[in-house]
């Protein structure tokens, strides 16, 4: 049974900086991802990481956040800073296998101005 299991999130000030970690099992994945949803937006990537380690970062993010990934522990890591308000949202994290996601519950990033 796969799972996925985010954590990281929390309130910080503007440009500080924050760390999520993504968790998965029960499946070889060869893509893991964070997506974001602010209120009343849809659902949008933001960085993307391959089993070979070919990364994607949203270019709102470039230059401020960088992804990373252990493939022994299928953990994929978002490292966050210069936070700015506007990256306030929940963050998913999505790992693929055979071209299905699997999501995580979500886990809640504020940042105040």
């Amino acid at each position: 049974q796969v799972q996925v299991v985010e954590s990281g999130g929390g309130l910080v000030q503007a440009g500080g900086s924050l760390r999520l970690s993504c968790a998965a099992s029960g499946s070889i994945f060869n893509r893991m991802g964070w997506h974001r949803q602010a209120p009343g937006k849809q659902r949008g990537l933001v960085a993307r990481i391959t089993s070979d380690d070919n990364t994607y970062l949203a270019d709102s993010v470039k230059g401020r956040f960088t992804i990373s990934r252990d493939n022994a522990k299928n953990t994929v890591y978002l490292q966050m800073n210069s936070l700015k308000p506007e990256d306030t949202a929940v963050y998913y994290c999505a790992a693929t296998v055979a071209a299905r996601d699997y999501w995580g519950q979500g886990t809640q990033v504020t940042v105040s101005s």
